[in-house]
């Protein structure tokens, strides 16, 4: 679908599918425009929901209940959700769109989900543009870099820069955002997982700090003791989140012909971290200690006390 002319539309209503941590950040940065404002979770359909009505209530937030409903007279739609929802979001938001309303699809999906996602919005006259938020948002917030994509990027990027985002134009192309993210997500959120992987095993084996010391002299510009502890933490706290990135990240590296060893590794090192998690390995979620401590040793004493067994020995003694 080709840009439409229109150099700077106005978007007086913004829909919010997904009211999680980035959904929440968003809502309160256009509230305080004085953007009309409302959203959509699935998890406002359970108990679970009740500390995200308290927040809507806060922030002046209309909820819904279902994606077309939010989408219905939106100007803008703002979709993000977990990643493996981003075709399913767009599919349940086509019937309330409106000709000519935008869905910026913010979600951590592969080209080619992207495009999938697409041909739902398209089809009813909506204007999709891909977005890849290039790091994590809470330090930026609305403000977070923002690759966005395809025919009708060009035509949202004043609009959304309006609004506080920072957003570039990648690509015309769709799907050349979301290969920046994904491709960068290989390096970056296989590195979380490796370090918790490498670092809990070097702690089980009494080698930690060597591997540090050893780090550290090879990459001087890299603070391993705090890298590590941050790590730890958005692992802890968003590994499932993140494994399902990573499974989109794995996708978009088979769809460029590479068996993706790496990013599926890194996807199940994330999930076994988020089921510690949910499992209580790191104490209450939303309770003050939970995955903040500054020194990452303190979470991988919690793993290995989780993984130890009757039969565990100690690790192996040094032999010439």
């Amino acid at each position: 679908m080709p840009a439409q002319d229109d150099p700077l539309p106005a978007l007086r209503r913004i829909a919010l599918i997904g009211y999680g941590e980035v959904g929440r950040i968003l809502a309160e940065d256009l509230r305080a425009r004085d953007a009309a404002v409302v959203a959509c979770d699935i998890k406002l359909r359970a108990e679970a929901g009740e500390p995200l009505r308290e927040h809507a209530l806060r922030f002046g937030v209309a909820l819904v209940a279902s994606h077309a409903e939010a989408a219905a007279g939106a100007d803008l739609v703002v979709s993000a959700v977990t990643a493996s929802q981003a075709v399913p979001a767009a599919e349940a938001c086509a019937p309330g769109l409106a000709p000519g309303s935008f869905f910026l699809d913010l979600n951590s999906a592969s080209p080619g989900a992207k495009q999938r996602a697409a041909e739902f919005v398209v089809g009813v006259g909506g204007r999709y543009v891909e977005g890849a938020v290039m790091t994590s948002v809470p330090p930026y917030r609305i403000a977070v870099p923002l690759r966005i994509g395809g025919p009708d990027a060009a035509a949202l990027a004043p609009a959304l820069a309006a609004l506080g985002f920072e957003p570039s134009v990648a690509s015309e192309r769709l799907g050349v955002a979301s290969a920046t993210k994904m491709c960068r997500s290989v390096m970056i959120k296989g590195l979380e997982a490796m370090v918790v992987e490498s670092f809990t095993a070097a702690r089980r084996y009494g080698v930690e700090d060597e591997v540090v010391a050893s780090l550290a002299e090879t990459f001087p510009g890299i603070d391993w003791e705090r890298q590590a502890a941050y790590f730890f933490q958005r692992v802890i706290e968003h590994g499932r989140r993140r494994a399902e990135e990573m499974r989109e990240v794995a996708q978009t590296v088979r769809e460029a012909g590479l068996d993706p060893w790496s990013a599926a590794g890194s996807a199940e090192r994330q999930a076994w971290v988020a089921d510690l998690a949910d499992a209580g390995v790191f104490g209450a979620r939303g309770k003050p200690g939970f995955a903040r401590s500054a020194d990452w040793r303190v979470e991988a004493d919690r793993i290995l006390a989780r993984i130890a067994g009757p039969q565990d020995t100690p690790p192996p003694e040094d032999r010439e």
